[in-house]
């Protein structure tokens, strides 16, 4: 646990700030980020790479908050982004459009005109047809389009496989064996200006070698273009740094990450993108959760939360793994093996199965950790369940930076049909 978040007193703060007054305010389940733990990730990725400088895009799929966002436009940030939902965001935050990079497999003739008026950095295309597509909107629009081939290395990471990205058979990118022939015909394009080339592999990826493998693979297929007489100026190498969500699990440091770019991209003209997310906001993160109710089952020990897969459904859609603790403290003396479980109409609505848990009574409250990435920003309103509220923390000072949903919100948007 970093400093950001830690144990005063037996009460769980963060930064200044307890987790039990935030709840009292703002009621739960709430997602509370810390400022400072944000901006010392970027200050660490800056210090790490500060030999070759790249420009570091943060992932707004992470977390689109717009405080979040607003943090790293101070910072002077690039933003990585995937929808045209997003670059608003990043406009509507102050965030300079001529560092911004558009991901994406399936980008719409609006979204790809909204960018262009808005002078976005480049495209990372992601097919052929797209490319063509991007070629028609720019010579309607009388421009040129900045593209760089997102290129499929065939390398798979040690990951779970619904967010590995970078093997043959993945959705993302076009074959590094097509690329070449692809950036020829994106040569000859008249609303087409190439820029650079784009791979991302995957997320939450400990193994160094991999990101190795895939920089000697962009670097070689760069060389390779120049000879033909295509220069690329940018090669963005995506994001994908893993974290600690259990005290098992040991990421690489930033330093020895940056390392590898280094020893490819030190004596080179190209310019390295990095596009992190969840590196820099997952572990700047927690979602507080109330307890309900204490269940005894047949086989099985149930502790019945006020949050639900609807509200953070990582677990349900990937099993994976939250630290969880009780906000009051540690207890060792007494626990039991229990599920934590939401109020949804789901056997998968879980927050932890099978977990040695310290024994806690019904309203309570409970910290589920590294909750700043892939959180909020993945939540729904299954079973018609308003969404949580988001609060931001610096130093003794904390915010509401998203109030939670009422119903009636929900439902202002729906009409009955008038022939019904």
């Amino acid at each position: 646990m970093t400093s950001d978040f830690e144990y005063i007193d037996g009460e769980l703060y963060v930064e200044k700030v307890p987790v039990k007054k935030i709840c009292e305010d703002f009621g739960t389940p709430v997602y509370i980020y810390s400022h400072n733990f944000i901006r010392s990730s970027f200050f660490e990725y800056k210090r790490a790479f500060r030999e070759i400088d790249p420009l570091i895009c943060y992932s707004v799929k992470a977390n689109s908050n717009l405080s979040v966002l607003k943090i790293f436009c101070s910072m002077d940030c690039g933003f990585d982004i995937v929808s045209s939902g997003e670059l608003q965001r990043v406009i509507k935050v102050g965030g300079n459009p001529s560092k911004v990079v558009f991901s994406g497999v399936g980008k719409t003739e609006e979204e790809i005109e909204t960018a262009l008026r808005s002078r976005i950095l480049f495209f990372n295309v992601e097919s052929e047809a797209e490319l063509r597509k991007i070629n028609e909107v720019a010579l309607r629009l009388e421009q040129k389009a900045p593209v760089a081939i997102r290129v499929n290395p065939d390398i798979n990471p040690d990951t779970h496989p619904y967010i590995s990205t970078g093997f043959e058979k993945s959705k993302f990118g076009i074959g590094i064996s097509k690329a070449m022939d692809v950036y020829k015909n994106a040569s000859l394009m008249k609303g087409i200006e190439v820029k650079g080339i784009d791979a991302h592999i995957g997320s939450q990826i400990f193994d160094l070698s991999s990101f190795s493998e895939s920089i000697s693979k962009l670097i070689y297929l760069a060389e390779n273009l120049s000879r033909h007489g295509i220069q690329v100026s940018y090669i963005d190498i995506g994001g994908g740094l893993g974290i600690s969500y259990e005290s098992e699990e040991k990421p690489p440091a930033k330093s020895e990450y940056a390392k590898v770019f280094e020893e490819y991209l030190r004596d080179t003209s190209y310019r390295l993108v990095l596009e992190p997310g969840r590196s820099m906001v997952g572990n700047a993160g927690i979602m507080a959760t109330r307890v309900l109710y204490i269940k005894d089952g047949t086989s099985k020990k149930f502790v019945i939360v006020d949050a639900a897969m609807n509200d953070l459904i990582r677990p349900a859609f990937y099993d994976s793994f939250h630290r969880i603790e009780p906000v009051r403290g540690i207890d060792l003396e007494s626990s039991d093996v229990v599920d934590i479980v939401g109020p949804i109409c789901e056997s998968g609505d879980f927050l932890a199965r099978d977990r040695n848990f310290p024994a806690v009574s019904s309203g309570e409250l409970l910290a589920v950790f590294s909750a700043g990435a892939y959180g909020f920003v993945m939540s729904s309103n299954y079973n018609t369940r308003p969404r949580a509220a988001e609060v931001l923390v610096s130093g003794d000072r904390y915010c509401e930076i998203r109030a939670r949903e009422t119903v009636e919100e929900m439902l202002k948007a729906e009409r009955i049909a008038e022939f019904l």
